[in-house]
């Protein structure tokens, strides 16, 4: 098994070496290794071909890596740490990501955009960005050109708000701590949680990376709700059904674990570079199964779905931090 799976994993690693190095570049330094993978991916595999010998690897990173590294983000948060952004504020994160997800699902009906795309984007905007678009997948089993699509939406939006929510602070009269709640319950990515955070200080990026790992750890729920709805859809349509995400089961125990032991720092930054090293392995491999032609026939009307999404999440969550 292993012959076959080496060629596509040293491929996937090439690209992952890419992404890392590319974010090094004037430029490029807003976007995270993940995003960047994806996209190197899709360029090789437009321009060059994917070797038919690389497939069985690559199949692999991107389902089990995949998998692997999801598991590894529930060493990041403890909940102590979740207590730190008070009840109000977890309140206010679980009820955004609630809206948000359900808003950009109904929309996308009324858009008719294919269901599944549209969990995609759901997923990404109201939770984490492309870590969150991956996991999805994993019960909804989408095309790899709709997750590609979706990562490219969110990455656009994120980056937006990155860039301009530490501008709008003081027009909105947020102090540090609301613009930090604000920032962790509506911007996309953890990365441009952190980069827009602590942009207003050091209270801001502190308060935002809390709100923004919060929000990772409804990815369990999330993700367990969606794979009942799949076992529930295919049980009418067929007798095969999907598994259950064991992966977020063993998720929440990691940040069981990561509550209860107190693990040294030295090992707790060896485990987040790996989940992060392993998670843009996985979206690598999505990247150089994506078809750029099967990406322009879904038109613009998913890209209106992610702004429509974007600008929601923005607006309910200040409302929230500024009158709840």
């Amino acid at each position: 098994m292993w012959a076959g799976v080496v060629p596509g994993i040293v491929l996937v690693a090439m690209i992952t070496s890419v992404a890392y190095s590319a974010r090094n570049l004037s430029g490029l330094t807003l976007f995270s290794p993940m995003i960047l993978a994806v996209f190197a991916g899709m360029v090789y595999s437009n321009a060059l071909g994917t070797p038919a010998h690389a497939k069985a690897g690559i199949a692999f990173a991107q389902r089990r890596l995949l998998r692997f590294a999801i598991v590894l983000l529930g060493f990041q948060l403890t909940l102590g740490q979740v207590a730190g952004i008070g009840f109000g504020g977890v309140g206010i994160v679980a009820v955004t990501l609630g809206a948000t997800f359900l808003f950009t699902v109904t929309l996308g009906r009324l858009f008719g955009v294919d269901v599944k795309l549209a969990q995609l984007i759901a997923a990404g905007t109201s939770i984490c960005g492309a870590s969150a678009i991956a996991a999805t997948n994993i019960v909804t089993d989408a095309r790899d050109e709709d997750v590609t699509y979706a990562v490219a939406a969110i990455t656009l939006f994120g980056t937006i708000a990155m860039l301009g929510f530490p501008l709008l602070a003081p027009l909105f009269g947020l102090d540090q701590h609301a613009f930090g709640l604000w920032a962790g319950a509506s911007i996309h990515e953890v990365a441009q949680v952190i980069g827009a955070g602590f942009q207003n200080g050091a209270q801001a990026g502190e308060t935002a990376t809390v709100a923004k790992l919060t929000r990772v750890a409804m990815l369990a729920p999330m993700v367990i709700a969606l794979g009942l709805m799949a076992r529930r859809g295919s049980a009418v349509r067929s007798a095969a059904k999907p598994p259950m995400p064991w992966f977020v089961v063993a998720f929440v125990a990691m940040v069981a674990l990561n509550s209860l032991v107190a693990i040294p720092a030295q090992v707790h930054s060896a485990i987040a570079l790996a989940a992060q090293v392993m998670l843009t392995m996985g979206l690598a491999a999505m990247g150089l199964q994506a078809d750029i032609s099967q990406l322009r026939s879904r038109g613009l009307r998913p890209l209106m779905l992610a702004f429509s999404a974007f600008l929601f999440i923005a607006a309910f969550s200040l409302t929230l931090v500024k009158f709840v």
